[in-house]
Parts: structure tokens; sequence; C-alpha cells
């Protein structure tokens, strides 16, 4: 392997230090990504746009900083890529769609681009993603669907399916994504690399086309646990522009990483969480479980029921965002996005305002059950990642649509925004399976350390797929 490759693939704080230290430029690491990305991804598919000019742009400008005696910056050097729903200067924000791609080009990079390129690092692409984020699958009939880095014949999941195809299939080591009913966690499951969903409110969505208002969540994916938490910390902090964010300062994860789960109270989710997934999905959990010495099983109360709420939720908000296309364009969008639009869209107003309602009593609820323990194992998805075209699979017996049903365990965890840390768990045999690493609200540094200690143990891992 020569060494442009080996910068090519190197985690966000190797990259960091060698650029720093004066080891590697950081135009050599963003030429190394760009070459990986030329060569792999057209197997992939997880690009929409490679931003080749700017990066190397932005990447001489790193060194020359550097040159000059500046400090680096904590991501100094490190090249990344963005879900196509995040503003990019002078590209059009097409968020998976077909209908977008005639907006006008962004005249300004989305608030977490700017603070993560604040921090030193290097945006080299766009990347794709299901269509205007309602999908769970990483398919995309106007982009093509993104395939899993690990199984090119199977699905790379969604709607960020091209973050997690890109990270791994090892072509940047962080990516940005969005999660509003599972949207980080699922590919996170099924291409085998670590994602995060903050608590909502806590990174800034300010420019970045919109799912559900209500749900959505911008966070990061990568192949560790520490680069995970390097994001994180450089993309938190207040933003007026985003009337959501929360006025809370920055907390810092990485300071803390290594401390270790001695005094945390963990225990697995029952009842709900233990039914209808296929078995390899249960033995992840009880696999991560063990590995923390974890006996104590829990209740989420009614969890049934929020995954119902939040799916009207999703529905009724996203359907009104795009009432005037759906009554002007409807045969412009993939028909599978259309019709559960529409769907929405007629739903009376009456379930919504009980979903709501039933929703201010089940985050109080899991308030109370936080009070108990600090974290919750669950598995991510009721499978691993379905072949590509799959429209429906066996759950205990049934057969059920694929497409609406691979969020059973994510979206109740969604529904009132707690902060998840996804793990991949790598069974002996095949593809990886996924667990939910679920912590109490702001307390994503509770979830990042638990995830770290099953990383250093070697229960969980994140191998770049090989192409």
């Amino acid at each position: 392997m020569s060494v442009s490759q080996d910068w090519a693939t190197a985690p966000a704080a190797a990259i960091a230090g060698g650029v720093a230290s004066g080891a590697v430029s950081a135009r050599a690491v963003v030429g190394a990504s760009l070459e990986r990305i030329g060569r792999i991804d057209p197997a992939v598919n997880s690009f929409t746009d490679v931003l080749a000019g700017r990066a190397l742009a932005r990447a001489e400008a790193v060194d020359a900083a550097l040159a000059r005696g500046e400090a680096p910056g904590p991501l100094c050097g490190v090249p990344f890529a963005v879900k196509n729903l995040f503003d990019v200067a002078g590209l059009t924000t097409r968020a998976g769609s077909r209908i977008n791609r005639e907006r006008a080009p962004a005249g300004r990079d989305a608030a977490l681009i700017r603070r993560l390129e604040g921090a030193g690092a290097v945006l080299v692409g766009a990347l794709n993603m299901g269509e205007y984020a309602y999908d769970f699958t990483g398919e995309n009939i106007h982009d093509g669907d993104t395939h899993n880095p690990h199984d090119l014949s199977r699905m790379s999941g969604g709607s960020s399916g091209g973050s997690g195809g890109a990270v791994a299939a090892g072509l940047v080591p962080l990516a940005l994504a969005s999660d509003t009913n599972g949207s980080i966690r699922v590919p996170a499951a099924f291409c085998g690399c670590f994602g995060l969903k903050p608590t909502y409110g806590r990174t800034s969505r300010a420019g970045s086309f919109p799912f559900v208002g209500s749900l959505d969540h911008l966070g990061p994916m990568a192949r560790s646990v520490a680069d995970l938490a390097l994001a994180f910390d450089a993309m938190q902090g207040p933003d007026p522009d985003d009337p959501a964010c929360a006025k809370r300062p920055a907390e810092p994860a990485l300071p803390g990483l290594e401390d270790g789960i001695g005094g945390l109270r963990i225990a697995t989710a029952g009842g709900y969480f233990t039914r209808s997934g296929e078995p390899e999905a249960f033995a992840a959990v009880a696999k991560v479980a063990g590995a923390l010495d974890v006996s104590r099983v829990v209740e989420l109360p009614e969890a049934a029921r929020a995954r119902a709420a939040a799916y009207l939720i999703s529905a009724a908000e996203g359907a009104s965002l795009h009432l005037d296309r759906l009554r002007h364009r409807a045969a412009e969008f993939d028909p599978a996005v259309r019709d559960r639009l529409l769907a929405g869209a007629m739903l009376p107003a009456a379930f919504i305002e009980r979903a709501q309602r039933f929703r201010r009593w089940y985050r109080a609820a899991m308030l109370d059950l936080f009070e108990e323990v600090d974290v919750i194992l669950a598995p991510t998805t009721p499978c691993r990642a379905p072949r590509g075209g799959q429209t429906t699979f066996l759950l205990d017996g049934v057969e059920f649509p694929l497409r609406p049903n691979i969020g059973l365990y994510t979206q109740p965890i969604s529904f009132i925004g707690l902060p998840v840390v996804a793990v991949p768990v790598w069974p002996d045999d095949g593809l990886p399976l996924g667990v939910q690493v679920i912590a109490a609200p702001w307390r994503e540094d509770v979830a990042l350390r638990v995830a770290r200690h099953l990383e250093r143990e070697g229960v969980v891992r994140a191998p770049i797929a090989r192409l």
C-alpha cells in the first residue's frame, strides 16, 4: 500500500496529527482522498458531487496557515463529505430529489460545514441520499442507489446511505448526515460504521433542507469513536440561525472519552425491542450487554405507540412541507416517497393532535426512566442489510413491507430527541448489525464513553470495506 493510500484511509485523528506535525501536507491527504474516490466510488455510488478544485484550494490554505505558524485546528487537513441536503456554496441543494435540481445554487455553506472547516477540515464533496430524506434503504431513482461497500449487492441503508457508504468504503474518515427517524443509525448498522444522532437541538440545522422540523437531527458518521467525538465537538454550540438550536454552550465529549464505564447504570431495552427482529439482531445486543456486564432489563413505556405516533407526525409534517410540489409535480417524485407523503397529507388533524399529546407524555415517562439508568441498549435494525431491490422481509414469520419497517427500533427513540451512538457489531459470519447506545438528553458524552469502551475491548469495530 502506498503512502498516499495510507493517508487516504487513515482516521481523522491521525490525519489531523500528521498534518499538524508536518508529517504530511493537507494537500497530499486531500489528493489521496480524491484519488480514492475517483477509483472506488463508481462501484459504491456514494458521491453526487466531488469538489476537487475547492478541496485542493482549501487544503493549500490549511498548509499555508501552518507555514505561517498559526495554530492547527483539531480537524486540521481532514477530508469530509456531506449529505446533499446540506447547503454547499455553488451547488444546488437537491436533497436527493429531481425537483430541487431547478433551485439556484446555495450562496453559503451550511452552518455545520462552516464549523468543521473552521476546525481545519476540508470538504471534498456531497453525498447521495434517499429522496427528501424519506427513506431507510439508500435507494434513489434519480441518482442511482448507494451500494453497501461490504457487499455491493446489498443496501447501504438510508436516508444517509451516501454518508454510510463513503465512510465504510474509506473514501472519507468523516461524513455529515441527518437523522429524522433513523437515517444516521440505519446506514451505520448496514455499512458497519459509527454514527451519532445528537440530542434534538444540540447541532445547528441552518443551511440544510428539512424533512420533519420537529424530528430532524444532524450528526456525524465515522470509523472510530474518537473521530465521532472530534467531529461532534467541532459541530456544537448555539446558532441563532436555527430557532430549534439550544442555547447551551458546547460541552466537549473528547476530553472524557477514555473515562470508561465505571459508575454508569446500563440496561437493555426489553419488551418491544425483543420482538419482530431476526435472531442476529438480538444476539448483537446480547454481545454488547455481555461485554458491559449488563443484566438489567428496562421497559420503554408504550414504545410501539411511540413508533406509530412518530410515523404519523413524520408523514403529516413531511406532507405539509411538500404540499405544493405534490399538487403540481407529483409525477416527478419517487413513487414510494410520493405515496407516503400523499397519505400524510390526508391524515385527520385529530390524529396528529393525539400523537403530539402522547409525545409529551412519552417524553416525561422516558425522563423518569433516565432517573434510574444512564444508558439503554437496543437493536438498531431488525435485520442485516437486505439485498438491493428487496421490497419485503419476514418478521416473526409475517411478511412486511421492508422500506417503512426498517426503522422499527429507531423511531421510538428519535421521537423525543434522545442522543444515540450507533455501534457496529460484526458476527463471525457475514454482514454487520447495529446496536443503539441511548443516553439521556444532552449526555452524548456518556453514550460516546460506552461506545469507546466497547471499541477498546474489541466488541465493536468499523473496518474499511475490501473493494
